[in-house]
C-alpha cells in the first residue's frame, strides 16, 4: 500500500514539474506546450517506476539493470525533439522547446526515481532560464546590433539579389530572410531581411540607398 501511494505521489509530482515547464512554452505560442510536456514528464516517470518495480519482483532471481529500460528515454525523447525542430530559411527554430522537451523527460526519470530534490531544483532552474535568461540574451543581441529590415519591393527577378548585394557593399551581415507576399497584390513582396550591423554603420546611410534601387518603394528598420 505504501508502494502505490508513492507511486502516485511520484507520478502526480512528475505531472506538476513537466506542466509548469509546459505552461511557460504554451504562454510563447510554441507547438510543443503545457500538454506535450505534462505527458513527456508523465510517461518518463512512469518508465522509470516500472523499471524499478521490475527490478524489485525479479532481482532475486537473475541480475536486472533497472536503468537499462529507462536509459532508452534519453534517445527515443530525441525523436519528439526533432519534430519541434524547424527550419526557417537561413535559421533554425525550436532549439529551445526540443531542449525542454529532453530536460522534462529527465525530470519525470528523476521523480520516478525518487530524486524529488534533484527533479524540483532542475525545474525552478529550466524555469528561470526559460523567463529570464531570455531577456539577458535579448540584451545580448542588442549589443551585438542585430535588426530587421522591412523592405517593399517590386516582384520581378533579381531584385532580392540586387538588396542583398547592396547590403553587401556596407558588410552588413545578412542572418535570415523571409519573403512575404500579400494575397491581394501579386506585384509586390515584402523581406524580413534579420541583418548584424558593423559598429560603424550609418542606419539612415543605408536606409536612403535602399529606397533609391529602383524597384524598392519603402525601407524600415526594427
Amino acid at each position: 500500500m505504501v508502494w502505490e501511494l508513492e507511486i502516485i505521489l511520484r507520478l502526480l509530482l512528475a505531472a506538476l514539474l513537466g506542466g509548469i515547464i509546459g505552461l511557460e512554452r504554451e504562454a510563447v505560442n510554441k507547438a510543443a506546450g503545457f500538454r506535450t510536456h505534462t505527458l513527456v514528464s508523465v510517461g518518463s516517470s512512469l518508465i522509470m517506476i516500472v523499471s524499478i518495480s521490475i527490478f524489485l519482483e525479479f532481482s532475486y532471481r537473475t541480475n536486472i539493470d533497472p536503468a537499462r529500460i529507462a536509459a532508452q528515454v534519453v534517445s527515443g525523447i530525441g525523436f519528439l525533439g526533432a519534430g519541434a525542430i524547424m527550419r526557417s530559411g537561413a535559421s533554425v527554430k525550436g532549439l529551445t522547446t526540443a531542449a525542454t522537451l529532453w530536460v522534462v523527460a529527465g525530470i519525470g526519470l528523476a521523480v520516478g526515481s525518487g530524486s524529488y530534490l534533484a527533479a524540483i531544483v532542475t525545474t525552478i532552474i529550466v524555469y528561470i532560464s526559460l523567463v529570464y535568461l531570455y531577456r539577458l540574451e535579448n540584451a545580448v543581441n542588442l549589443k551585438k546590433r542585430l535588426h530587421t529590415l522591412h523592405v517593399e519591393m517590386d516582384d520581378k527577378p533579381g531584385q532580392i539579389g540586387l538588396v542583398c548585394s547592396t547590403l553587401g557593399d556596407y558588410e552588413i551581415n545578412i542572418k535570415n530572410i523571409e519573403v512575404i507576399r500579400e494575397k491581394h497584390d501579386n506585384q509586390t513582396i515584402q523581406l524580413e531581411i534579420l541583418v548584424k550591423l558593423p559598429a560603424k554603420a550609418n542606419i539612415n546611410n543605408i536606409i536612403a540607398t535602399l529606397e533609391s534601387l529602383n524597384g524598392v518603394h519603402k525601407v524600415k528598420l526594427s
